[in-house]
């Protein structure tokens, strides 16, 4: 008699049981975190001796430097503990929920074991250099064997360093082509390869900055805020740290032609790409033909499924190219089955209210502005176009030359 199956509910009653198990880790961070404290201190105590060293004149410069060097020392540590704790609880154990926090560290967005097991190293280099540095300082009372041994130490921790940091580019950029596995080739839309430089060999940020299809690379650090009204900067920093990708939330960006809601849309696109998120880039329009061929070739189900592959998928021009027909219909949904499934990016130079101009039917723009405003930062753009401003630029120029 043949043994029966295990049920599908068992074996996930079982996998999700494993799956809690992580939560055993919780007291190892909470106890790392009573090991910062003792750090805390250590540094005190330390910078106490060295004041009162100070000021009862027993501390030459020779002293003062290897005290600096030992506070050096304990923060650099400290650091790496705040490292680990942080980084590791939220790789390993649970999500910590700092989306939209200030203090959010710029690391923690694209945190992965990768990524942190190479910070983790430099800062054990670090460590050991000031170690070093301290011995070299204090050469006169270091035995000759402990400084030889120091540096053959301290040589291999440089060499694991640089040994783990060339191993995680290979690693990240197997891991984005067996994601990718799964599904289709990058659209293949029309793309300008950055003009700053060649592809970095072994980059998998580069390759995904390269298939995603964006009409040329910008990054936030290029957009010229000056003359911009709203958002504040502020704003634009933190979607900067694509929060929003980890949440399946979107981002729209609404204002008038020039104000760059294009270059913001291509921004948050390479930094998406850059924190290990695969990205496409394509108008309004090119979306819809996109899914009309799917469509006509009885896949569009399929279609949609595969670009489920792709965290991040960018709309750009909606509404200044009227939607027709059977196009305004497809649009909604790709708006509709990325709801709460996967994110948007999307650009428009028309507020909300107007999109039944877009759609040609105030039913389907109710629907997909309901779908893509839930879970979204909605931002509009309040600024003069840059193309005007370079016609004033110019004017002003012209009126300011000889014969004025």
């Amino acid at each position: 008699m043949s043994r029966p199956a295990s049920s599908p509910s068992t074996m996930m009653t079982l996998g999700c049981a494993l799956f809690a198990t992580r939560w055993l880790q919780a007291p190892l961070y909470f106890g790392l975190v009573a090991a910062q404290g003792v750090y805390v201190y250590k540094f005190f105590n330390e910078l106490w001796h060295l004041i009162d060293h100070v000021v009862s004149g027993r501390a030459d410069e020779t002293h003062v430097m290897l005290a600096v060097l030992k506070l050096v020392d304990v923060v650099m540590i400290a650091n790496l503990l705040i490292m680990v704790i942080v980084g590791g609880y939220e790789t390993f154990v649970s999500r910590i929920g700092l989306q939209g926090h200030r203090d959010q560290p710029e690391w923690l967005s694209h945190v992965n074991s990768n990524v942190l097991k190479v910070k983790l190293a430099t800062a054990i280099v670090g460590i050991s250099s000031v170690h070093l540095l301290q011995m070299f300082v204090d050469v006169h009372h270091t035995p000759q064997h402990d400084l030889l041994w120091g540096t053959v130490i301290h040589m291999a921790f440089i060499a694991s360093a640089a040994i783990l940091a060339y191993m995680s580019g290979p690693m990240a950029s197997h891991e984005s082509r067996a994601g990718s596995a799964h599904g289709p080739p990058p659209v293949e839309l029309p793309r300008q390869r950055d003009g700053g430089g060649e592809k970095e060999p072994g980059s998998a940020a580069q390759e995904r900055i390269e298939a995603a299809g964006f009409p040329a690379r910008k990054v936030l650090e290029m957009f010229d805020d000056a003359h911009l009204r709203s958002p504040d900067p502020q704003t634009l920093a933190r979607l900067g740290k694509v929060d929003f990708v980890g949440r399946k939330g979107n981002v729209v960006f609404l204002g008038a032609p020039g104000t760059g809601k294009t270059h913001l849309a291509v921004a948050l696109g390479v930094r998406a790409c850059q924190a290990g998120h695969r990205v496409l880039f394509a108008t309004a329009a090119e979306w819809a033909a996109r899914l009309g061929d799917a469509k006509a070739a009885g896949g569009l189900g399929k279609e949609l499924a595969r670009l489920d592959d792709y965290p991040v998928l960018i709309v750009d021009e909606v509404g200044y190219v009227p939607l027709e027909g059977e196009a305004s219909h497809l649009l909604f949904q790709l708006v509709s089955h990325r709801y709460e499934r996967a994110s948007l990016i999307v650009t428009s130079d028309r507020p909300f209210g107007r999109w039944e101009e877009v759609f040609g039917d105030a039913g389907v723009a109710s629907a997909a502005v309901d779908r893509l405003a839930h879970h979204a930062e909605v931002i509009t753009l309040d600024a003069d176009s840059y193309r005007t401003r370079g016609l004033e630029t110019a004017a002003v120029a012209g009126l300011g030359g000889p014969g004025f």
